[in-house]
């Protein structure tokens, strides 16, 4: 081989190589440029997940827009401001028994199962009206939702009639059907429409039920509960007339039976 062979075929060699390690080059840099965009693809979707997540737990709940709410839809037999005074009895009753009710309240149950039904004969009879506030603190308390469901189911209630709002709480309040405090179980639209069927008025009751499940009378139940909040009422079941209230035997608590109902409520009414 002459020597110019020679040297050409190691020109010719190294070019080769040359050109070997520009392509390898070339491929490294398409590597790391898919790598890095890979990363940035991974980057930008945690980034993105992560931002939905903190607009998700910013934005407002159901509720919590229901509160805010500006158009408030009011069951019929209401009046005031959004519909928040509720007054049941005959228009000849002088006086007005205040009931603060939270329908998730266990004291409340005992209230009821023990003196609704006394309550109830007195309205009917003339003796006085009620007027009724609802409460929602339990589900602030529990971050539960079960005292504004409910709430609202009775919205619904009163929309078909007052005696369907009154035998609807006294069916919520009833030992059967009222929950354990810790059981959030009014939060369920189903459990509701069942106790609603033990009532005669609301038994089947299309209307009714659609509103109960359409959430209907939510922005309504936020609006009671802010009025039942402004009222400066620290627990429930609270009585008042005149804005006095009444207590049991104890001299604090709301009386709990129906004997020392009848003493509270006869002594009112003299007052």
């Amino acid at each position: 081989m002459s020597k110019r062979n020679s040297q050409a075929n190691k020109a010719a060699a190294r070019e080769r190589l040359r050109a070997e390690r520009e392509r390898q080059a070339k491929k490294d840099k398409v590597r790391r440029q898919i790598v890095v965009g890979v990363s940035i693809v991974g980057v930008l979707a945690v980034v993105g997940a992560a931002t939905w997540g903190v607009m998700q737990l910013n934005k407002p709940s159901h509720w919590e827009a229901a509160k805010d709410a500006k158009n408030v839809t009011a069951p019929k037999n209401t009046s005031g401001d959004n519909g928040t005074t509720v007054v049941i009895g005959k228009s000849t009753a002088k006086k007005t028994l205040e009931l603060y009710e939270d329908s998730r309240c266990p004291i409340c149950a005992t209230f009821e199962q023990s003196v609704g039904e006394t309550v109830h004969k007195d309205v009917d009879a003339g003796k006085y009206k009620i007027k009724y506030v609802g409460a929602t603190f339990i589900d602030n308390a529990s971050n539960g939702e079960g005292s504004k469901n409910a709430l609202s189911a009775l919205g619904a209630a009163l929309n078909v009639s007052p005696q369907a709002f009154l035998d609807y709480k006294f069916a919520l309040y009833s030992a059967k059907y009222h929950p354990e405090e810790t059981d959030d179980k009014f939060k369920d639209d189903a459990y509701l429409i069942k106790i609603a069927d033990t009532v005669d008025a609301l038994k089947g009751n299309q209307a009714f039920q659609k509103d109960v499940k359409d959430g209907t009378f939510d922005n309504w139940a936020m609006k009671m509960s802010a009025t039942f909040d402004k009222s400066g009422v620290q627990g429930t079941p609270t009585l008042k007339m005149d804005g006095k209230p009444l207590t049991g035997s104890d001299g604090k608590n709301a009386p709990m039976t129906a004997a020392e109902f009848n003493t509270a409520i006869t002594a009112a009414l003299k007052g």
